[in-house]
């Protein structure tokens, strides 16, 4: 993982690889602050939703034994999210390099839901 000191704190750029296995082994809590929308459509599993919109960082769980990662679209909105919680006081903040565009680059498996039918379908199983 990418490490970048700022004037805040420390901000965490995690790769796709460090999420999916992080997640995989229960050591992270994900949060997508994608849409609803965007989440109803594509989701990982296991992926908390806390759209960029509503968001509020005190209503995060503090960093305990599973650190909280961030991530969205493509990487910018959660980049955003992740310095506005250093400046709110966390010591530490992450995010998923790259976003979910690059989830599904890497083919990592995450949920669809055709809207017509609700069939829900996991990709890259």
């Amino acid at each position: 993982m990418d490490k970048e000191q700022t004037g805040d704190g420390i901000l965490e750029n995690w790769s796709v690889e460090e999420v999916a296995d992080a997640l995989h082994a229960n050591r992270i809590v994900l949060v997508d602050i994608r849409t609803p929308q965007e989440y109803l459509l594509e989701s990982i599993d296991g992926a908390f939703l806390m759209p960029m919109a509503v968001f509020e960082a005190e209503k995060l769980p503090e960093d305990g034994e599973r650190p909280v990662v961030l991530f969205c679209g493509s990487s910018k909105r959660s980049e955003r999210i992740a310095r506005h919680l250093l400046e709110k006081g966390r010591q530490t903040a992450r995010h998923m390099t790259g976003g979910f565009a690059a989830w599904k680059k890497a083919e990592k498996p995450y949920r669809t839901v055709d809207l017509p039918s609700g069939e829900v379908k996991i990709e890259n199983e």
